[in-house]
């Protein structure tokens, strides 16, 4: 089977594991990039357009499909959810479609479909001006978030304790989102909605993230994970634990919410990353994105769950049920976290061989290299890469986790 996958604008080498995956399981993988480098992917499997322009996109698309007969075509990128989708329905391949695919990129078309469906939500506003984000702080009580509407990442997302804070990330957060890269890497030519801050009112309690699959109807949450991070007014999605240790009954209200904002999306058949948190004893959604989550959390469903979601994304994108089940741990725990430091010019990430060569460790992702700038907050959410240990128990991951990541040395130029 040949599959197509889309970067509308190529991040570095940063999906090429999952491309890898995906050979892995007998697919042939080809690859259409934007706006990219020349030798990304082997030369017969590959196509740079050389702009991001969806016309040109789409027009490469289909003269290669013409050729090759892609069975499906897919992305593991937030700034290609759109532009798959509308390939997709150019070449009259399956796909979630364009109005779902942009109820799951821009966060108010998102809360809008979640609001006109009763899914629960936090409240929300789309604000443009400092003004109309006072005002709606005032009216939710603070603390609140703000964030941006075509974000990823956790880029320019901050809670803010009072007016003052608010002021202050207000102006952080939009002059951000004028060079965030994930806004400015979607496809030229398609209408994604507003592209600016939404304020919103603060969930206080815990927050889980799951690799799900919705297919006609039903939702499979084929793998649940708890973020156990000590946070602060970012949200960097450092640290995890694996398997939930939510109750049944927390776990099937989860369930519930996840369908519901899946269904309000338009996603009738589709992986999806869902991020729920908690406010007062119930569960809220935060999102759900129309792809597979990062970092490690593929690995992390197939170890601690038995569910792989590039699997998923492979059966769908050519039409096919997925092999998946209600969520079920294994009993296998990990911890994992993204590997976070100062701000600077790296020179150099340090990584001593008891790390790289341990059995335990099944997530080892650099993805820092030297030259590039590392930013943090309010500045943007650059992380060095990703580190994750598998253990008898909770406890025991997290243990060699943080072990390990502190033998981890990061050099500024």
């Amino acid at each position: 089977m040949k599959l197509l996958t889309v970067e509308t604008r190529q991040y570095l080498q940063y999906y090429h594991s999952r491309y890898q995956q995906v050979e892995a399981l007998g697919v042939e993988l080809y690859v259409l990039n934007g706006e990219g480098t020349e030798d990304f992917w082997p030369a017969d499997r590959y196509r740079l357009v050389g702009t991001k322009d969806i016309g040109d996109m789409i027009a490469t698309a289909k003269e290669w499909h013409a050729v090759e007969d892609f069975a499906g075509v897919i992305t593991f990128s937030e700034a290609a959810v759109v532009a798959v989708a509308t390939i997709a329905e150019a070449l009259g391949l399956p796909g979630i479609g364009v109005e779902a695919a942009l109820n799951s990129r821009n966060k108010l078309l998102m809360r809008e479909a979640h609001e006109a469906a009763g899914a629960p939500i936090p409240r929300f506003r789309y604000v443009t001006g400092l003004e109309q984000a006072q005002e709606a702080a005032r009216e939710f009580g603070y603390p609140v978030i703000i964030k941006p509407t075509l974000g990823a990442g956790s880029h320019f997302v901050f809670k803010c304790d009072d007016e003052a804070e608010l002021v202050e990330h207000h102006e952080q957060a939009a002059a951000g989102i004028r060079e965030l890269f994930w806004a400015n890497s979607e496809a030229d030519g398609i209408d994604l909605g507003p592209n600016g801050l939404l304020v919103e009112s603060f969930l206080d309690g815990k927050e889980y993230l799951m690799e799900a699959v919705s297919w006609d109807g039903e939702l499979y949450l084929g793998s649940v994970v708890d973020r156990i991070t000590a946070e602060g007014g970012t949200f960097d999605d450092d640290v995890h634990h694996a398997p939930t240790s939510m109750s049944p009954e927390d776990l099937a209200a989860v369930h519930e919410v996840v369908k519901a904002g899946a269904l309000a999306q338009g996603l009738r058949r589709s992986a999806m990353h869902a991020e729920v948190r908690f406010h007062e004893g119930k569960p809220y959604l935060l999102e759900i994105a129309a792809r597979v989550g990062g970092g490690g959390l593929d690995m992390i469903a197939r170890i601690t769950a038995d569910h792989d979601p590039i699997a998923a994304v492979v059966d769908i994108a050519a039409g096919k049920r997925p092999d998946v089940r209600h969520f079920q741990p294994t009993g296998t725990h990990t911890a994992s976290m993204c590997l976070i430091s100062a701000a600077g010019v790296v020179d150099r990430v340090d990584v001593p061989a008891e790390v790289s060569g341990s059995e335990r460790v099944f997530l080892l992702k650099v993805t820092a290299r030297p030259g590039d700038v590392i930013k943090r907050p309010p500045d943007g959410n650059t992380i060095v890469g990703f580190l994750g240990t598998t253990g008898s128990s909770e406890q025991d991951a997290l243990a060699l986790m943080e072990e390990y990541a502190s033998k981890i040395e990061v050099s500024f130029r």
